[in-house]
């Protein structure tokens, strides 16, 4: 099967779980997805599935021409497989990928919070009020060395933007499936704001908790 599938964030509420206990969820539309290309180790060096999302209006020509006899589809994201022999060019994928209990990485891009200072984009303490320092209550210490190296190193946290940049959450566990709606409710929050492209695979790596077991 493939890896994964496009979806997109609808929001986040609460269920109650088996134990009657309340868990908070995010609630994802996945697919369904096309298999709009397929990618093969003779003809191009590795196996893939290139998945399109999202039925739109609006497509340049190119992709319309990429998109020959199939919906016009905004999103296509390609994902590696093994098995490519499994699929067909046109072929429908949905939430049934995942089952109830599934473990899932989900990608996307993070909210954006415009150009940040140091204590919020990497949680300094900031300086001393006392001593004379009125103005320094939110700002960053000394930014390099005096002779050696004599310069700012590279990579150094300092301000700037923040957020607006590819994530990934790891090993968020699928509470609930709705085939009907193309509805995946997993636990925990997601990268993103609401509408946005997701891309859901099944998690690569297992929690610490589940090799202990």
């Amino acid at each position: 099967m493939a890896e994964g599938l496009l979806g997109k964030k609808v929001g986040m509420t609460q269920v109650f779980n088996e134990k009657g206990e309340i868990v908070s969820v995010t609630v994802l539309e996945v697919g369904p997805c096309f298999v709009t290309q397929i990618k093969t180790p003779e003809r191009d060096g590795y196996g893939a599935l290139q998945l399109g999302f999202e039925e739109t209006r609006r497509l340049t020509k190119p992709a319309r021409g990429h998109l020959k006899n199939l919906p016009l589809l905004k999103h296509l994201h390609e994902v590696r497989t093994g098995n490519t022999a499994d699929y067909q060019i046109g072929q429908k994928l949905n939430v049934t990928l995942f089952g109830v209990g599934d473990l899932v990485d989900v990608s996307g891009v993070s909210k954006g919070k415009g150009t940040a200072g140091v204590v919020k984009r990497y949680h300094f303490r900031g300086g001393p009020v006392t001593h004379g320092q009125s103005d320094r209550l939110r700002r960053r210490g000394a930014s390099g060395a005096t002779t050696t190296p004599g310069r700012v190193l590279r990579g150094l946290r300092m301000a700037g933007r923040m957020g607006n940049a590819p994530a990934t959450v790891l090993n968020l566990e699928v509470i609930q499936v709705d085939a009907e709606r193309n509805l995946l409710a997993v636990k925990g929050a997601v990268p993103g704001s609401k509408d946005g492209l997701l891309f859901i695979r099944k998690a690569r790596k297992e929690k610490k908790s589940a090799r202990r077991k």
